[in-house]
């Protein structure tokens, strides 16, 4: 069990998940009473009462809840005795899990909802839940650590100059957002696809031309002759203008290995055997996107509001 110094999920995100779900029109307990639903996760005879009237936290929390129901619905959230906000990263993930068991939440889309309303904020932190077994035709899920990475909804690479264009770039963020787990050869596609067509945007607003048939190192090249990324990085500082050369040098060495990638283990050019690619390659991949995609768009800003 994780301990509490040790805790991966911070406080924000536990808010945030915390947050949605009171907010949301799904009941957390779902087709269960409370206390039915928390004593599949707790010994409840073990907790204490808050009620002086009752001697453990069955008690309270039956009269409270199906009795007299006079707490709120989002009341265990804040209760010390669960430590939703404060315990363990376990402690947290195995409540989110059994939200959408099949025995307590019967609406398998309203499961899958849940879980994607859930993995957008958890793996910010490193974290997701997963289909990991079935009940009959309904999906059992679970919790598993992976490497953290850049949430694409929360990324700026759409707002970009020309906002006419800013969904040709979403397009390919959701694909990523979508295949980066389960479908890792395809993301890693989707990521090669998205600074293509980054490129071919910026490229098509300065007026240079390109063809259709350049690859991804050729356009990449055009773009950063186009934008001076260079060139004299930092103005009358040469030390530090030396530095970023460098910096600029490895984007150009990263675009390359993101174009190799794609043509390697991603699922471009017909490949014959099943991709290699793991959830982790992927990740690397697409965060090495991220680097190279949000320089553009933020040499790209600069440059349109200098004109």
């Amino acid at each position: 069990m994780t301990s509490v110094s040790g805790r991966r999920i911070n406080r924000s995100t536990r808010n945030n998940l915390l947050d949605w779900l009171a907010l949301s029109e799904y009941r957390w307990s779902g087709r269960l009473e409370h206390p039915e639903f928390l004593a599949r996760l707790y010994k409840l005879e073990l907790l204490p009462s808050t009620d002086s009237r009752y001697n453990t936290a069955t008690g309270d929390i039956y009269q409270h809840t199906v009795n007299n129901w006079d707490w709120e619905d989002d009341w265990v959230f804040s209760d010390d005795r669960f430590q939703l906000r404060d315990g363990t990263d376990e402690n947290l993930l195995n409540f989110l899990v059994e939200t959408v068991h099949p025995v307590v939440r019967d609406d398998p889309e309203a499961a899958a909802a849940m879980v994607t309303a859930y993995n957008d904020t958890l793996r910010r932190d490193g974290f997701e839940l997963y289909p990991a077994d079935n009940f009959g035709d309904r999906v059992i899920y679970a919790s598993r650590h992976i490497a953290a990475y850049h949430a694409p909804a929360t990324l700026t690479l759409t707002q970009t100059p020309d906002l006419t264009e800013n969904a040709v770039l979403r397009r390919h963020l959701d694909m990523i957002d979508r295949d980066l787990n389960d479908d890792p050869a395809t993301a890693i596609s989707s990521c090669k696809n998205l600074i293509e067509s980054q490129c071919k945007i910026v490229l098509t607003d300065l007026g240079v031309e390109f063809s259709e048939r350049d690859e991804l190192p050729g356009l990449f090249a055009k773009v950063s002759s186009s934008l001076n990324i260079n060139a004299n990085a930092v103005e009358g500082d040469s030390r530090g203008s030396d530095a970023l050369r460098k910096a600029m040098r490895a984007l150009t060495t990263t675009v390359q290995s993101i174009a190799e990638s794609r043509n390697s283990i991603g699922n471009g050019h017909g490949a014959s055997d099943l991709s290699p690619a793991s959830p982790r390659h992927a990740r690397l991949v697409f965060n090495s996107t991220v680097a190279v995609a949000q320089f553009i768009a933020d040499t790209w800003h600069e440059h349109s509001n200098n004109e």
